[in-house]
């Protein structure tokens, strides 16, 4: 299959793409942004969008225990390992159009132009919409993917939704999903049937913005350590009180946050990188006042690195950050829920496999982490080889600036389109 026939296949997709994504745009519509929820109206929506255009393109369309999207080109040879492709629908609460959905709508368009060109593949080709990859509905992210490979937590179904305060089980089988299938551990995609997965997404800082390229090839993805609900407990004082006496829970948020700040910075310098973020912070509404001291205070945190030794020992050093806080301020702070997302290495074959389909297709790439978690992460955690295309996004993502070209996200897909073409035929 020659690069300049692959090209003008998918050029011709650009129709269905900009399609979609204005489809899935309007279901998800929330001004100023775009509301997909998980496990609801807006992700069961774009759902439906997505299977109808894989049915008109040929595919057969299935949903499994957990309510994920399978579309399947079946190859010649049923012994043959399948390709898997594909990312998620849901979006956060007034994010952007893209982050998932350009995935899925891309390797679907990857698909269809190889189709289109009477390709007859030995090996098949599976397209997924993985369910509620975004954490925000149930502090939880990687739903779909988690529950497909068995590597859901016990606790998972019964944690309660944002906006809705029902259980990831009551949503799934209202949404057509068998959750006690899920729960007994049942795999719903054998990894081992697996030749690899890659995963097309939009990238979280404007970094091919600064290199001029429209796309990267990834060279892996975070895990992260989470805990969505922190608590320090310190007491209620008058603001009168002298400073030796206080239990400033406040304050104690404040240290806790700046040394992990002072943390970050000591690992930049050290050339070994990660992620911290606070994405909760605050007094309680029901207490706080202008003339008490605050007794008690809550927060979040992410951290994330790109090993899973130097993640461990992140883990190691909030814990003793925590213990000094503790001391300083006279108070107790407890970490609450934890939550983990495995490490994700991009396999090395892929990424040099990608980054060549490119060089002879003539389209600009550069090589780059992830910042984000990915469901790529989990196929990666269960031993498939595992890749991704970052495309070019001006504005980063959960928000609704979003700025991914349809251009760019056709470059990946041409990308993507060769590339299948070698590794199922």
């Amino acid at each position: 299959m020659t690069p300049e026939r692959v090209a003008n296949a998918v050029a011709a997709q650009r129709t269905l793409v900009q399609r979609l994504l204005d489809e899935v745009a309007r279901v998800g519509a929330d001004p100023p942004g775009i509301t997909r929820d998980a496990f609801g109206t807006g992700e069961n929506a774009a759902q439906a969008i997505i299977a109808e255009a894989a049915r008109a393109i040929g595919l057969e369309t299935r949903s499994d225990a957990a309510c994920n999207l399978h579309m399947e080109w079946r190859g010649s040879d049923p012994a043959a390992q399948r390709v898997a492709l594909g990312s998620h629908l849901d979006s956060v609460v007034q994010g952007g159009n893209f982050d998932g959905a350009a995935g899925v709508i891309g390797a679907l368009a990857a698909v269809s132009a190889l189709r289109s060109l009477g390709l007859r593949p030995r090996a098949g080709m599976l397209v997924l919409a993985l369910r509620c990859e975004e954490a925000v509905w149930f502090g939880l992210g990687l739903i779909g993917s988690r529950a497909a490979l068995g590597r859901l937590p016990k606790d998972a179904l019964a944690r309660r939704r944002f906006g809705t305060d029902r259980t990831l089980a009551e949503h799934m089988r209202d949404c057509g999903g068998d959750p006690e299938a899920v729960a007994a551990g049942a795999m719903l995609i054998d990894p081992a049937a697996l030749a690899g997965f890659v995963e097309i997404h939009i990238e979280q800082a404007p970094q091919l913005i600064e290199a001029g390229a429209p796309i990267a090839v990834c060279t892996g993805i975070p895990g992260n350590i989470r805990h969505p609900r922190i608590r320090i407990q310190g007491e209620d004082a008058h603001v009168g009180l002298p400073r030796r006496f206080r239990r400033d829970a406040a304050l104690a948020g404040a240290d806790l946050a700046l040394a992990l700040d002072v943390l970050w910075a000591e690992e930049e310098a050290a050339g070994r990188p990660m992620a911290c973020t606070i994405g909760r912070f605050h007094t309680l509404a029901e207490r706080h006042a202008l003339t008490v001291v605050p007794g008690s205070f809550e927060l979040s945190l992410d951290l994330r690195a790109w090993e899973a030794g130097r993640l461990a020992a992140l883990e190691r050093r909030l814990h003793g950050i925590v213990r000094q806080v503790e001391a300083r301020r006279g108070v107790t702070i407890r970490l609450g829920e934890r939550n983990s997302g495995a490490v994700g290495p991009c396999d090395a074959a892929i990424q040099a496999a990608l980054a060549g389909t490119a060089a002879r297709l003539g389209i600009a790439q550069h090589r780059l982490p992830s910042p984000a978690s990915h469901d790529a992460a989990n196929f990666a955690a269960a031993g498939v080889p595992t890749g991704m295309l970052l495309v070019r996004n001006r504005n980063g993502s959960h928000n609704p600036r979003e700025a991914m070209e349809t251009e760019d996200l056709m470059a990946a897909v041409a990308v993507l389109a060769l590339w299948l073409a070698d590794a199922a035929t």
